[in-house]
Parts: structure tokens; C-alpha cells; sequence
């Protein structure tokens, strides 16, 4: 994925390759989203954050909910993403836990509030949108769930119920750690859901082996 500009509006009649342009109004199109909501947002809103007129917003996008969809796709990759590369980077299962765990800590503190575009839409009713949504959560279930049935004697429908669980678990409570306020040091809040989730997953036996996961 190409990095989304978050700048200020740049004065129309600035020329960009067509690639720049696209991230251009595609960071601009995520902060009037963020802020206002789909519903809300109007497509002179987007144009005139990005500096840039409506025919030229249209050249890119036909339309609002293409522009949306545009960018739910860039971030329900960029977390399916995080989660892959949390659970690639150690054959420690206990350091995995923790590092999946800090992978939606991540998602949700930064990329400029893009996760409210993925969990906190206001355009849910929207069956592309619900099918987006509902399929990164899938996906991110299933890298966990094809783990846990790897290393345990546990069948593939229980591991993924089990990794339903653990992904809802680290989504719901980040996005409750961010919009409380953040009372808790993240450090401290990441090592709290980290050794939750560890102890209840270390209770499950390794493959071939009648001792808990170590």
C-alpha cells in the first residue's frame, strides 16, 4: 500500500503524477471521513481539502462510496497485513500472542484514525462495506486460527473459534484503551491483554504433547 498523504490542502492547480495524485485525495478523503462521517462528508469537502476541484476528484473516483470503499480496502489490508507479520515474526507462541495483540494496538493509535473507517463506520448498512468489514475480521481470525489448529490437537473449527476470540478480544479493547482517554500506559495495557490472552491459549496442549503450550 502507498502511503496516504496527510498534509494540508495543497493550492489548486498544483500538477501530480497520477499516483500521487490518487494518494493525495485518498488522504484527504480519509481525514473528512475520520471527521465527519460517510454520511456527512460531501465530495466539495474532499476536493476542496485536498485543493484540488470536483471534476479532478471525479477523474480518480466516479463517486463518494468508491472513494470510501478505495480506502476501506487500503486499511483492512494494512491490518490484515500487521496481523500476518505479528504472527511471522517468532516461533515463540507466547511472544506471538504479544505481538498480535500489539498489532491492533498499532492500528487503532495510528494511520490517522483510519480503523474508525473499519470498525466504527457509519455506513455498516452498506452491504459492501459490511462484507469488507466483516471479511478482514474473518481473515485475521483465520491466520490466528490456522496457528492455534498448527500447534495444538485441537480441531480446526475450535481453533478458529478460538482465534475469533482472541482477535475480538485485542480490537474491541484498543479501541477502548484510545477512546477512554488512554489511562492506562499502552505499555502496561499491551503486556495486560498479552498475558491474558497468553494464559488462556497456553492452556490449550501442543500437537502430540499432553503438557500445556509452552
Amino acid at each position: 500500500m502507498s502511503a496516504i498523504e496527510h498534509t494540508e490542502a495543497r493550492p489548486r492547480g498544483t500538477r501530480l503524477p497520477r499516483r500521487a495524485r490518487r494518494n493525495q485525495l485518498l488522504g484527504a478523503a480519509q481525514e473528512v471521513f475520520v471527521a465527519q462521517g460517510y454520511h456527512a462528508a460531501a465530495m466539495d469537502d474532499i476536493a476542496d481539502r485536498a485543493g484540488v476541484s470536483k471534476p479532478v476528484l471525479y477523474q480518480h473516483f466516479p463517486g463518494k462510496l468508491d472513494l470510501y470503499l478505495a480506502l476501506l480496502d487500503q486499511h483492512c489490508e494494512a491490518l490484515l497485513r500487521s496481523v500476518r507479520q505479528a504472527l511471522a515474526s517468532t516461533h515463540d507462541n507466547k511472544a506471538r500472542v504479544a505481538a498480535t495483540m500489539n498489532a491492533y494496538f498499532d492500528y487503532v493509535e495510528h494511520e490517522g484514525g483510519a480503523f474508525r473507517l473499519v470498525f466504527e463506520s457509519d455506513l455498516t448498512n452498506e452491504p459492501q462495506v459490511r462484507e469488507r468489514v466483516d471479511q478482514v475480521s474473518l481473515d485475521c481470525a483465520k491466520l490466528v486460527g490456522a496457528v492455534i489448529a498448527e500447534d495444538t490437537d485441537l480441531p480446526e473449527e475450535e481453533s478458529m473459534l478460538l482465534a475469533v476470540s482472541l482477535c475480538g478480544m485485542a480490537q474491541v479493547t484498543a479501541r477502548h484503551w484510545l477512546s477512554s482517554g488512554q489511562p492506562v500506559p499502552r505499555e502496561v495495557a499491551k503486556s495486560l491483554i498479552g498475558a491474558l490472552a497468553w494464559r488462556g491459549i497456553a492452556g490449550f496442549p501442543m500437537q502430540g504433547d499432553a503438557a500445556a503450550v509452552r
